[in-house]
């Protein structure tokens, strides 16, 4: 202010006329005004962020009057007053206060005679549990918080046209006869406000009318676990319990805002196709564990749900421009578990061997003519398919699992194909050196009709994906093994299709979604990463994908910048061409 007084520039001159010309204060004005800002002002602490106390318990003359420490305080200040205790109330009197109290209604002269005729030492409180458990309670109490909203059914004055306002009246009075936890009840009044204005210049492309769309608050309570006290949903029980296993990354952001592009950047780092994916990369950079397996498998899980089955293709596991050695091996939950893997009918184990060596010949003078190396890489798997007759059948042979396995996974594992079932898959592949395992899990696009699909969605992947971490640290296999469980993106705070107090759906967000990590070097037990308060946008540590990959490769022991591949004239990486960061954060 003294600045915008002292100031010479036209546009910042004040005090001003009507007519917008200078009228300058005297120097002896601004000299006043100047030793009353360096004054300050005296500040009165508000007793409301004052730290909570006990309060010494005081004597009084005649302390048989209280029945609790609080009448004593009571007694105590009416003391000081030189006043004394109101004498009891006759119960016709206590009556009508307590109904006009709790209802703001007076009470019937049957619910009086009824009360003044009922001697047991319970009567009162029964007289009050009958008030708050009755409707009249939450019209009583909706009444003040509708009076601090200024709430009104109409517009008033000279438009008193009526107003769609009334769902939120009802809304309180439920709130109030159901005993809404603070908290929840708080959190639930910005239910149906509009966005604030984002510090993110574009909208997002599935939503770009999202300023009709309210903000819809979860239909599941949230609640602390672990020794951090992370906050895990309702939906995810088993979750909950591996909270001081696991990393959450609440700050993960991605650049695509459809499901096949986000899918693309998620496992192969760039959204356009024909880049390898991560699982490829690992393949190439690291090697073979185990010559009888292949070094990337992956499983697609069972659907129970009909609504929201995204496509998925072989692309998302494809080794792009690198040796396609290094693909990913679909593992198939019915028939045979790998395609063309038996021998055709007919043809014996023998014979096949011959046909084998027959063909790696023709191939390997091919390669010599040539000089193609995808020749070698057909000679690789050809010898990989031999081996993986034996190999295969005796991963997928779960009979020796003991009961303890089925104890932890649950009924659900012994289901070929569910992701249960695949995550016993992966902790076997696990042991027996398969470098990548990937698990695809879909039906979360839940646009709309969330409350129905998301407890079954979570209840098919919750319990295995405890497993599978807790099973891996009981074998010690957790910190030489990284587990990843991530989406493509998130979804958004406000509602998409029908929003009513039992269903809404919800759009595609790529600006802040959750990651979890587990093993592999990850620290344990934290949660990284911050958002605003709608869920809207990151506001600490962010963690864009290429940040994301960079730090999986980093736990794996690679550097991010030196894995890389020359095509189409560049060092190609997984990370791209814009510069990523391992977040060191997450490490131990």
């Amino acid at each position: 202010m003294i600045a915008r007084i002292e100031s010479k520039d036209p546009h910042h001159l004040m005090p001003q006329t009507a007519e917008g010309e200078a009228k300058p204060m005297k120097t002896e004005e601004v000299a006043i005004l100047k030793e009353w800002i360096s004054e300050g002002a005296h500040y009165e602490p508000h007793w409301a962020f004052d730290a909570p106390s006990r309060p010494a318990i005081p004597k009084v003359k005649d302390a048989g009057w209280s029945k609790t420490p609080v009448d004593l305080l009571v007694l105590a200040k009416l003391d000081s007053q030189s006043m004394h205790p109101s004498v009891e109330a006759d119960k016709a009197t206590l009556i009508r206060r307590v109904t006009l109290d709790l209802t703001g209604l007076l009470p019937t002269t049957t619910e009086v005679n009824g009360f003044e005729k009922d001697s047991s030492p319970k009567a009162y409180e029964t007289v009050a549990d009958r008030l708050l458990a009755s409707p009249q309670y939450g019209e009583q109490r909706a009444r003040s918080w509708l009076d601090y909203a200024r709430y009104s059914d109409t517009h008033g004055l000279h438009w008193d046209n009526f107003r769609m306002i009334w769902p939120y009246r009802d809304y309180l009075i439920r709130a109030f006869n159901d005993n809404r936890p603070f908290d929840r009840f708080v959190k639930e009044q910005i239910a149906g406000d509009m966005l604030p204005v984002s510090d993110y210049n574009s909208l997002l492309g599935m939503s770009s009318g999202q300023a009709r769309f309210p903000v819809a608050p979860s239909h599941w309570n949230f609640s602390q676990y672990g020794k951090q006290g992370a906050w895990i949903s309702d939906l995810l029980p088993y979750t909950a319990r591996m909270v001081d296993d696991i990393a959450i990354i609440r700050s993960t952001n991605t650049d695509a805002i459809n499901h096949e592009p986000a899918i693309m950047l998620m496992n192969t780092g760039n959204m356009n196709t024909g880049k390898p994916c991560l699982g490829a990369w690992l393949s190439y950079g690291l090697g073979s564990m185990n010559n009888n397996l292949p070094t990337f498998m992956v499983m697609m899980s069972k659907k129970n749900e009909e609504e929201n089955n995204q496509p998925t293709s072989s692309r998302l596991w494809s080794s792009g421009f690198l040796p396609s050695e290094h693909a990913g091996v679909s593992l198939r939950s019915a028939g045979d578990p790998v395609l063309y893997l038996n021998n055709p009918g007919g043809v014996d184990t023998a014979t096949r061997r011959k046909m084998l060596d027959a063909v790696n010949e023709l191939n390997r003078e091919t390669y010599q003519d040539l000089g193609d190396p995808e020749t070698n890489t057909r000679i690789s798997q050809y010898e990989m398919a031999f081996r993986m007759q034996t190999s295969v059948p005796e991963l997928t042979d779960l009979s020796r699992e003991p009961r303890t396995t089925w104890d932890l996974y649950g009924p659900e594992a012994k289901i070929p194909g569910t992701f249960a079932n695949n995550c016993l898959m992966a902790r076997r592949m696990a042991e027996r050196g398969v470098r990548f395992t990937q698990i695809y899990k879909r039906g979360w696009d839940v646009h709309a009709h969330a409350v129905g699909l998301l407890p079954m969605l979570c209840q098919e992947t919750d319990r295995g994906a405890y497993a599978l971490v807790t099973d891996l640290k009981q074998r010690g296999l957790l910190d030489d093994t990284l587990v990843i469980w991530s989406g493509e993106f998130g979804r958004t705070v406000y509602s998409q299709g029908g929003l009513s107090k039992e269903d809404y759906g919800r759009d595609h967000h790529p600006r802040c979604f959750t990651t979890w990590m587990a093993g592999g070097g990850i620290r344990p037990g934290i949660t990284f990463g911050e958002t605003d308060d709608f869920s809207y946008n990151v506001v600490k540590d962010s963690v864009p994908v290429r940040d994301f990959n960079a730090t999986i490769l980093h736990s794996l022991g690679i550097d991010h910048n030196k894995l890389t591949f020359k095509s189409q004239g560049l060092d190609q990486k997984l990370t791209g061409t814009t510069p990523a960061r391992v977040v060191d954060e997450l490490f131990a």
